[in-house]
């Protein structure tokens, strides 16, 4: 063999192994190339937004509720005008009452007998008045007769004069007695208003809430006698933040419930919204009437009501 040949020969076997190693180094890069290629996530830039979704948006703000007390406009503690021994009580806790209705009686047969002497006084002097007012009309009549025959030289100037003296004289008695006479009439009302102390009445329609005095008792003025309150109409005093400011008004219908009564719930309108705002608590007051029945309902419970909280 010479040297061409064995060229021939080593160049045939570098063709053989450079082929195998093709062979060998192939399907690995196929199958390398077959995995997925992982991929890396764009940053977020300043100007990327996100989106929430329905499900994430925050619940809507809850109701305010306010509470107060329900009150009526017609509440009083009943006091004694005069002193006096309580000689009559027609009226306990917890009865009704109509305006006017007499609840006790002050023993006044002292005043009784003081009015009666008064108003015979008065009558004394109102016949008194009547006397000198006919006197004063014979007076004028002698005073006009002798003031004309004095005219025609018939009596003397003195006569005359004498005569317009004591018609003068007697309507100064008139005007006396006429004065007298209104003194003890009003001596005789003073009286009259004296006895209408010793009657305790209701001053409106309602409910004795309590009462403070017992018969025989001795009380003093101003002594506290009954407490009456009236039962209706019922109002809701109540106040509220000042970002409700605009948003109740008079004549705003409101819904009203109360603890004491459960299941029920009531209508209300605003009568009274104050026109300023509390300082010291940023808050306003409101006062609402309860409309339709509200028998379960008494002064004195407290009511809630519930309003949408501003947007």
């Amino acid at each position: 063999m010479n040297y061409n040949d064995i060229s021939r020969a080593r160049r045939r076997q570098l063709r053989c192994g450079t082929y195998a190693i093709t062979c060998f180094i192939l399907p690995l890069l196929t199958a390398c190339s077959s995995a997925p290629t992982p991929s890396v996530a764009a940053p977020l830039t300043q100007n990327s937004t996100s989106t929430i979704r329905p499900s994430q948006q925050q619940p809507e703000q809850s109701d305010f509720i306010a509470s107060g007390p329900l009150v009526v406009e017609n509440q009083v503690d009943l006091e004694a005008q005069r002193d006096g021994v309580v000689s009559e009580v027609f009226i306990d806790t917890g009865a009704p009452v109509r305006k006017g209705q007499l609840l006790a009686k002050l023993d006044a047969r002292q005043l009784t007998a003081d009015r009666d002497a008064a108003a015979a006084k008065a009558r004394s002097i109102a016949a008194d008045v009547k006397n000198w007012e006919a006197a004063e009309k014979v007076a004028k009549s002698d005073f006009e007769r002798n003031d004309a025959m004095w005219k025609a030289n018939i009596v003397s100037q003195q006569v005359a004069d004498r005569a317009r003296y004591e018609y003068e004289a007697v309507q100064f008695e008139v005007e006396r007695e006429r004065e007298n006479l209104k003194y003890s009439q009003n001596t005789l009302k003073s009286l009259d208003l004296e006895l209408e102390k010793t009657n305790i009445v209701a001053p409106f329609a309602g409910v004795v809430a309590r009462r403070y005095v017992h018969l025989g008792q001795q009380v003093s003025k101003n002594d506290r006698l009954f407490w009456i309150s009236a039962t209706g109409p019922l109002h809701l005093k109540f106040t509220l933040p000042e970002s409700f400011v605009g948003r109740v008004r008079k004549g705003t219908v409101l819904i009203v419930s109360s603890g004491s009564t459960p299941g029920e719930v009531h209508s209300a309108k605003v009568v009274m919204v104050s026109p300023l705002v509390d300082p010291a608590s940023d808050t306003i007051d409101v006062t609402a009437e309860l409309l339709g029945q509200t028998k379960n309902l008494r002064p004195g419970m407290t009511a809630n009501l519930r309003l949408q909280n501003p947007q």
